[in-house]
């Protein structure tokens, strides 16, 4: 297992949480390239960023992207692009991006939502936004990559005294708004950044909050005691089995064997599950 990167790849780097991520690297003392589609826009990150000219939803464009790279920060983002942009980007930046990187070790961090196993709310049925964020969870649990998978609360919503960050498992929160929960996109950032270094956060999936109380500081201890997902299951530990594979669009399920096929040694989730989706294992 790689307990530290030695270099770190950011995606979605001029994105509102990308942006405090490169930095955050840069704080943690790793060389940091950020993926950029609009160079005009790497123009807002710090001078010691490496930045590289890529589009996640061309593949042919990400080599250079990955070269070298041993960690991987995803805070991919639609921005309100619809059905077609949640699949193209919040799912299909994922998976070119995986594919690219290939049988090379590395550990992911990977920002979706809180909320996301929700798929009967009007947010998900019209955008099928959480959908597609959960299949990219499974893309990156499937890749045999060590992983967190962090699910923040609404962005910036917390108050100026809730510093105390919480994590919570099972996704059980669905009312659709602040209620939540909250944390601010600086701590989300913090969060990802850490769990790159943090054995204790391998292969577990979390939703993240902020509550009153003073600034975590030992982020092992706040990742400890997670529950980790179990092995050859696509999805989070205590996650609703609400999207069982056998009913997903067979491009879907051809593409999680197209990435398991891709990187060497993977382990492999598919042949483990039941027809409902439910791991074996």
């Amino acid at each position: 297992m790689i307990t530290r990167p030695a270099s770190v790849l950011v995606v979605g780097a001029t994105g509102s949480i990308g942006r405090l991520v490169v930095e955050e690297s840069i704080r943690e003392g790793y060389p940091t390239r950020a993926l950029v589609r609009d160079p005009d826009k790497a123009r807002r990150l710090p001078a010691e960023a490496d930045i590289v000219v890529g589009d996640v939803t061309r593949p042919e464009t990400l080599s250079a992207a990955v070269a070298g790279i041993d960690g991987i920060v995803f805070t991919l983002g639609s921005d309100g692009a619809g059905k077609t942009g949640a699949e193209t980007v919040d799912y299909g930046g994922v998976r070119n991006v995986l594919i690219a990187l290939g049988a090379r070790p590395a550990r992911v961090a990977l920002m979706t939502s809180i909320g996301v196993t929700n798929r009967t709310g009007a947010y998900n049925r019209a955008t099928e936004a959480h959908d597609w964020k959960r299949r990219s969870e499974r893309l990156v649990r499937a890749s045999g990559h060590p992983y967190a998978i962090v699910r923040p609360g609404w962005f910036d919503y917390n108050q100026p005294d809730d510093l105390r960050l919480v994590l919570l498992q099972g996704d059980t929160r669905h009312a659709g708004d602040p209620s939540d929960g909250a944390v601010a996109r600086r701590q989300i950032a913090q969060v990802l950044v850490r769990s790159l270094a943090s054995d204790a956060a391998v292969r577990k999936t979390f939703e993240l909050i902020a509550e009153r109380g003073p600034a975590t500081e030992d982020f092992d201890a706040l990742f400890s005691p997670l529950q980790a997902d179990p092995p050859g299951s696509l999805d989070g530990a205590y996650d609703v089995k609400n999207m069982p594979l056998t009913d997903e669009p067979q491009r879907v399920q051809d593409e999680l064997l197209e990435l398991q096929e891709s990187v060497a040694g993977a382990a492999d989730p598919l042949t483990d599950l039941d027809s409902g989706g439910h791991s074996t294992v």
